[in-house]
């Protein structure tokens, strides 16, 4: 049942005393998440919104070893150090919310990862969300009951706002949704859109799954290989946003770190071309994702 976040899911906060940290701890609460403790240097013994504070991972664990999920909302230049902290202490799953974190510290704490068999999803990942069971991260806000309604289709997006807003889009048309994840849109984050893909494919609830994509980068060419290699069987529907960049000089920076385009590869061409040929259908527009993948939840 779902992806990353079930009802087994117990997270630690790190950063969890500051304006971010406080916010999500308390959307997370109120979305029936279990959030078991926060983690801030020098600010062990509080509470934010009743949840004790340790200055350690080490700590927090020692009180809490149920914890099995981390979420990261840290000054970016505390980021791997957060990071390798919760690494070196097998937290499974590690959600890193923190933006502009430098791309050396991403890919050390990556490859720490795996060493370790920790799952990083992020940087810039607005979160994760298994409707109806528990988020972790800012992802729908204040209140996402509005947004998101439990069902059968997996959503893997590179932007936050648009795990949202296609979600939305599904719900109005009554198909819910199995597991929501904001994977972020830097050049180098910890899940992949095939990453994920593998995830959902050994998920019975997951029927289906849209992957909301943008020019920069190649995880979408690496989810069409994926999919090219029968690792993945259930439908995908993807919209690709960036059409009009194709009229941009090479190397144009747009909005996300990971916009950036050289040569064919990356592009928004390459990236339709390469999904087609994988057999995933393309939608036009993020409205066109409901009729197109012709089933109910």
């Amino acid at each position: 049942m779902a992806i990353l976040v079930n009802d087994k899911t117990r997270v630690l906060i790190q950063g969890i005393t500051g304006k971010e940290g406080s916010k999500v701890c308390l959307q997370m609460k109120n979305y029936a998440t279990r959030v078991l403790a926060g983690v801030t240097p020098g600010k062990g013994g509080q509470e934010v919104h009743g949840v004790p504070v340790y200055n350690t991972v080490a700590q927090a664990l020692e009180n809490h070893p149920g914890i099995n999920t981390s979420l990261i909302s840290v000054p970016n230049f505390a980021s791997f150090g957060a990071m390798k902290e919760a690494i070196e202490s097998k937290i499974a799953l590690i959600n890193v919310f923190t933006e502009h974190v430098p791309i050396a510290d991403t890919a050390k704490a990556i490859a720490l990862a795996k060493q370790n068999g920790v799952r990083i999803v992020g940087p810039s990942s607005m979160g994760i969300i298994s409707p109806g069971i528990g988020k972790v991260g800012q992802i729908g806000g204040e209140d996402p009951r509005g947004i998101f309604l439990r069902g059968s289709v997996g959503v893997i997006s590179k932007s936050g706002g648009m795990a949202s807003e296609v979600s939305w889009i599904l719900t109005k048309n009554g198909i819910g949704q199995s597991t929501v994840v904001g994977i972020g849109g830097d050049v180098l984050v910890g899940s992949s859109f095939a990453d994920l893909m593998e995830e959902f494919e050994k998920d019975e609830q997951t029927k289906a799954v849209i992957i909301f994509g943008e020019i920069g980068g190649t995880y979408e060419e690496e989810a069409a290989d994926f999919i090219k290699s029968g690792k993945f069987t259930k439908k995908v529907v993807a919209f690709i946003s960036g059409l009009f960049a194709q009229t941009l000089p090479q190397g144009t920076k747009l909005g996300h770190a990971g916009a950036i385009v050289y040569g064919e590869k990356g592009s928004y061409k390459s990236k339709i071309e390469s999904l087609k040929e994988a057999g995933v259908t393309i939608a036009k527009t993020p409205d066109e994702i409901p009729s197109l993948l012709k089933f109910p939840s």
